[in-house]
């Protein structure tokens, strides 16, 4: 079976503490201003005083059908066949076709290389075997990454056991971030 990466994002486990995009920026050298990740309030819900306010994680959805790599005149963006998109640095012409393509508004222009930048998956830290920064600093444990065609994995699991969704699915792109709103009161062990 082949690998295909993303991530599960548990929203009752975030606190908007924005650990994950600091960890992605110092991990991958985003420059100030611009971010690969991010946490979206959803607005107090509720009535006084059962009030709450929840949180949504985001970054690349790692897409099955990304539209970004369509649209790319260059053949910069590209997915890999674990999934993960990426843009190849010495292809990119810095054009924003593939922004304009992304209706999850996960891309900028590094304004350092001039080139788009996105989430990678922390694709140096998975080739060492770590996880990626955002997951490894979740002070929640609110973000998980790994392979979802892999059943023992901590993705796979957590969606086995939970119901989940996904964002803008009738884009057809095939988002790879499932998001699982329910309280999860213990992580399973997993790779």
């Amino acid at each position: 079976m082949e690998v295909r990466m993303g991530f599960v994002i548990i929203t009752s486990r975030c606190i908007d503490c924005d650990a994950c995009m600091v960890a992605c920026r110092a991990e991958n050298e985003v420059p100030l201003g611009n971010s690969r990740n991010w946490v979206k309030a959803s607005g107090v819900q509720g009535q006084f005083p059962k009030v709450k306010e929840t949180f949504e994680p985001g970054n690349c959805m790692h897409c099955d059908n990304p539209p970004c790599v369509k649209v790319c005149p260059t053949g910069a963006s590209q997915k890999r066949s674990d999934g993960i998109v990426i843009v190849d640095d010495k292809k990119c012409i810095g054009c924003k076709y593939c922004m304009t393509a992304c209706p999850y508004d996960a891309r900028f222009i590094n304004a350092v290389t001039g080139k788009a930048d996105k989430c990678t998956l922390c694709l140096h830290r998975l080739e060492q075997g770590l996880k990626p920064a955002c997951v490894q600093t979740c002070l929640g444990k609110a973000r998980q990454a790994g392979d979802l065609n892999d059943p023992e994995s901590i993705v796979s699991k957590l969606l086995a056991a939970y119901p989940s969704r996904q964002l803008l699915t009738k884009q057809g792109t095939g988002p790879n971030i499932y998001y699982i709103d329910e309280a999860v009161p213990e992580i399973p062990e997993g790779k």
